[in-house]
């Protein structure tokens, strides 16, 4: 019996692990940049967000969605409350604001998902060139459809 419990468990965390398999770091991400240029997609989520967790349970496992990340871009996901530091373009950031605020969001969330007169929503999806410019944001729930809509809105993508 515990044989059986140790595959069927050691299966599902393969098949769990599978799915996530487009999801790089930062550090990651920007090591690919140098070596082959690509969209990169950041996709900021927290523990708390019942709509992020959907999307990950409905969209991000899609096997449509999973092709155009695989094929297409980089895809970043992070938890915008992480207080870890993260390395990038030769600069260290980091949660400069957990110590004293409850929530708080990391700074590279900040440069990224902040917005003009509105608070940083969560899921925040935004898409980038190749370059790591802004191409578009979405500060909500997407579904699998609206998802694939945002990510095929670059060129060349059908």
């Amino acid at each position: 019996f515990s044989y059986c419990f140790i595959f069927i468990s050691f299966a599902a965390i393969s098949q769990n692990a599978a799915n996530d398999s487009y999801w790089i770091s930062f550090e990651e991400a920007e090591q690919k940049l140098t070596e082959k240029p690509k969209k990169t997609l950041l996709y900021f989520y927290t523990d708390w967000c019942v709509y992020c967790k959907k999307m990950e349970r409905n969209a991000f496992v899609n096997d449509e969605v999973k092709k155009l990340l695989q094929d297409n871009f980089y895809a970043i996901k992070l938890n915008a409350e992480h207080t870890g530091q993260i390395h990038f373009d030769g600069i260290s950031f980091g949660n400069s604001d957990a110590k004293t605020q409850r929530n708080a969001v990391h700074d590279i969330v900040k440069i990224f998902a902040r917005r003009n007169k509105a608070p940083i929503a969560f899921p925040a999806v935004i898409l980038l060139d190749e370059n790591f410019k802004v191409i578009d944001r979405r500060f909500t729930y997407l579904t699998t459809d609206k998802l694939v809509n945002f990510l095929k809105q670059t060129e060349g993508i059908n």
